[in-house]
């Protein structure tokens, strides 16, 4: 890493942004770069983004543990201030952090302008309101006088995915900063430059230097130097179970809470008292943002009886979806992120078709020079098909049928994921009764989607350990000290 500060810059459709890290308050650029390109025309070279090494790593834990010696000691009013500070900012800039997320990871404009920016802003409110609520356990017990107290933990390194990587990411630091922890967050480099756009504003809101670091990088190359720290004291991550092994392992070393979100194989099972045309629209949005989300419902249950019925309509909805530049207000599908995720994605159709499974529909790329994956649909030929226990990340669904409840509830808990579920039924009594039964994180009757902050969120399985959301998150980022003062004592 080049000791020197700079601000190197590129200018994408007029928008300005830094290649370089945001290290203790100030841009600081790195010998070595990787290219970021643009999913919707891969010959459109973004960006030369700075590469960041164990020299990086180790500035930014540096800088964080000096940023953290000020950010712990301010109180949750004052760090609540900040952040709302910040969401501020990210309210004023909705349509340029759009404009480039969406040209770094092709998700659609219009979703991005109305739903996932803004929430950017919200995770940053919520939690500083969050922090501020929190009222201190105090009861007497066995002639003492007792106080539970929060403490910030330290510096905590949040590795976050390419896909909505704005959101997400402050999904993720909004909770530890509002904590009092120190951050240094690790961008996946497939998308990582709506969050250098995130840093122009961080001196502005009032952040003390070295509070919210953002370092780049190859993760394989920048993580372990970050999460292998022993001066690290909490680790979040989001991605893959593979990746989140090795992090895991780095955690362990160090004695360090580690929280990490895996993705899904999530069930969306639909029975036959079900509003069923509603039911086949869902089942086809899950092809959305080609299918990129950890929390669709990928492997569509469907009670025998209805089947043709639903498939009908799941046909219907999905011959109304349009492939194309997610720019575009008309487009509904988006493209896969990167040639390598969409060889991934083609090599599980592939294989599925050659190992017998019958594709109903899609089955190939769009468009042969581009990133665009039709949406697809399988009829595995049995429960144990590589397409229905694996997560594929793209517009790739599989259709079974159950005979009864309980075989609908077995299907859906038959995977080692266990990150959310969709159930779609009109009994009241089955609706609670499916849904205790259904093993994830999260169960959505009758809708999809629809999240509270405070609720906690998170996986069963190789669907990760931990949980994020309200409480659930403050309490991972702080260090619980129980006050015990003998009564009659002090005065």
């Amino acid at each position: 890493m080049s000791a020197e500060v700079q601000d190197r810059r590129v200018d994408i459709e007029g928008i300005s942004i830094s290649t370089d890290h945001f290290i203790g308050g100030k841009r600081v650029s790195s010998p070595n770069t990787f290219e970021v390109r643009s999913p919707l025309d891969w010959d459109w070279k973004l960006a030369d983004v700075a590469r960041g090494d164990a020299a990086t790593a180790a500035a930014a834990i540096e800088a964080a543990q000096q940023g953290f010696d000020v950010w712990s000691r301010m109180s949750p009013a004052e760090r609540g201030q900040i952040m709302n500070n910040l969401a501020d900012r990210i309210e004023a800039n909705i349509e340029k952090i759009a404009t480039i997320e969406c040209l770094d990871m092709a998700m659609l404009l219009e979703s991005l302008k109305l739903r996932v920016i803004p929430r950017a802003a919200v995770n940053f409110r919520a939690y500083a309101d969050l922090a501020a609520e929190y009222q201190e356990r105090v009861w007497d017990s066995k002639g003492t006088h007792n106080t539970v107290i929060r403490m910030p933990a330290g510096p905590a390194v949040i590795i976050t995915p390419w896909n909505a990587p704005f959101m997400l990411s402050t999904w993720k630091c909004a909770p530890a900063l509002a904590a009092g922890n120190s951050v240094i967050l690790k961008p996946a480099e497939w998308s990582p430059l709506s969050l250098s756009l995130l840093a122009d504003w961080i001196n502005g809101a009032g952040f003390p230097p070295g509070a919210f670091n953002i370092v780049q990088g190859i993760g394989s190359e920048l993580g372990p130097c970050l999460t292998g720290d022993s001066r690290v004291k909490r680790v979040s991550f989001t991605g893959s179970p593979a990746t989140a092994r090795h992090i895991g392992h780095a955690a362990a070393e160090n004695i360090v809470p580690f929280t990490a979100e895996l993705g899904g194989k999530g069930a969306l099972v639909v029975f036959a008292d079900a509003d069923i045309d509603a039911a086949a629209q869902k089942a086809s949005n899950q092809f959305h943002d080609s299918g990129q989300v950890c929390l669709a419902g990928t492997r569509i249950l469907v009670e025998e009886s209805i089947r043709d019925e639903f498939l009908h309509k799941l046909t219907m909805y999905t011959e109304k979806q349009i492939q194309g530049d997610s720019r575009d207000p008309a487009t509904t599908l988006s493209p896969a992120i990167h040639p390598n995720h969409l060889k991934n994605v083609e090599a599980y159709v592939d294989n599925a078709r050659n190992r017998g499974d019958r594709i109903v529909f899609g089955g190939q790329r769009w468009k042969k020079d581009g990133l665009w994956y039709e949406p697809t649909l399988i009829e595995p030929k049995s429960n144990d098909s590589e397409v229905v226990q694996n997560e594929i990340f793209g517009p790739v669904l599989t259709i079974q049928t159950f005979t009864d409840e309980a075989e609908a509830i077995s299907m859906a808990n038959s995977t080692a994921y266990g990150l959310s579920g969709i159930i779609y039924t009109s009994d009241a009594e089955r609706a609670e009764r499916v849904g205790r039964a259904v093993r994830a994180g999260t169960v959505w009757v009758n809708t999809f989607l629809i999240r509270d902050l405070t609720a906690p969120f998170g996986g069963i399985g190789i669907s990760g350990i931990g949980r994020e959301g309200g409480h659930y998150a403050l309490e991972f980022h702080c260090d619980l000290k129980t006050l015990q003062i003998l009564e009659d004592s002090v005065h």
